[in-house]
């Protein structure tokens, strides 16, 4: 038989993505006096995802936010949005971007449709109709014409994205969306940000402490520590039959398992191999075909708590 290494699938471990990235950080660097806040990021934000932020605290997340919106000048490199530079071409990069830095900024003596028509007077592709459009879309028909001080925050969070996505940008920026909400607040805005993806094909660049709702809601993570880029995950690989899973066999006699696979190991009683989808049916025919009996099988998926803790050495997460 063949060894069990050779039925394993090597994936790529970012995942593949296709298009031209949304966003591109190209060596960018950022110095308070002498102090280095952000160092050499290069990093490509692919179309059409959710697209995750996560770091320590003063890892420098906010502060590249500030960059990617121009609240803050780089001291090196660049960030283009679709191709156009936030340093030298900053009015045509800044109209593919929409953004909450914070917290949603409103009238809140207006009501929410008197806020976004007001929005919409500063930009001449903004129609009555897209207002209407994003009301829908956003859940917002009931309370649109109340205003903004009678709203709970949920209503004025999804408020702001409908005012961020009204002239259609490539790229949404959200710097902790769900802080303050309540657990259905945070799920109605992490399914308003997915199907964004999906009917207009906004990316969404998104930083956030709540790594379970991160999981959830990205595609895609990036994640970094002391202002250096420490690694990108796809998030929804497990879904990939290339990729590779940590499972568990409860088996009988794991040491002749080890051996019928050639590979594999003993972990708490029980046989542990990484393989993916695909093997791990046949590694459970080749062990029922030679008499062992399998009592269960369990993929183990670590989760992004795990993996970012283990990246960071337990650092704890903004």
């Amino acid at each position: 038989m063949e060894p069990i290494s050779d039925k394993i699938a090597h994936a790529n471990d970012n995942g593949a993505t296709t298009g031209e990235p949304v966003v591109r950080f190209t060596n960018v660097v950022k110095k308070i006096g002498r102090k280095t806040i952000i160092e050499g990021l290069t990093l490509d934000v692919p179309p059409g995802q959710v697209f995750g932020f996560l770091g320590p605290n003063g890892s420098g997340k906010t502060t590249t936010i500030r960059m990617m919106t121009g609240l803050m000048k780089l001291t090196a490199g660049d960030i283009a949005v679709g191709g156009h530079s936030i340093a030298r071409n900053f009015e045509q990069a800044i109209t593919q971007v929409g953004a909450i830095v914070e917290n949603p900024e409103m009238y809140s003596y207006l009501s929410g449709y008197a806020n976004l028509r007001q929005y919409a007077r500063m930009r001449s592709d903004v129609s009555k109709e897209r207002i209407d459009e994003v009301v829908r879309f956003m859940g917002l028909q009931q309370r649109i014409h109340d205003k903004v001080s009678t709203y709970s925050l949920g209503m004025r969070q999804r408020l702001g994205v409908a005012q961020a996505i009204l002239h259609r940008p490539k790229l949404l920026i959200l710097d902790e969306p769900t802080n303050g909400l309540d657990p259905q607040g945070i799920r109605e805005l992490r399914d308003y940000l997915r199907e964004l993806t999906r009917r207009e094909g906004t990316t969404v660049f998104v930083s956030s402490h709540l790594l379970s709702e991160m999981e959830l809601m990205c595609d895609s993570v990036a994640i970094i520590q002391a202002g250096k880029l420490i690694d990108v995950r796809q998030l929804n690989a497990e879904s990939d039959a290339e990729t590779l899973l940590e499972t568990i066999f409860d088996v009988e006699q794991i040491e002749e398992a080890i051996a019928l696979l050639e590979g594999g190991e003993i972990r708490e009683g029980r046989l542990v191999v990484r393989t993916n989808r695909e093997g791990i049916a046949e590694i459970n025919a080749r062990l029922v075909q030679a008499g062992i009996a399998v009592y269960g099988i369990r993929p183990q998926k670590r989760s992004l708590e795990d993996q970012f803790l283990e990246m960071t050495g337990g650092g704890q997460i903004v």
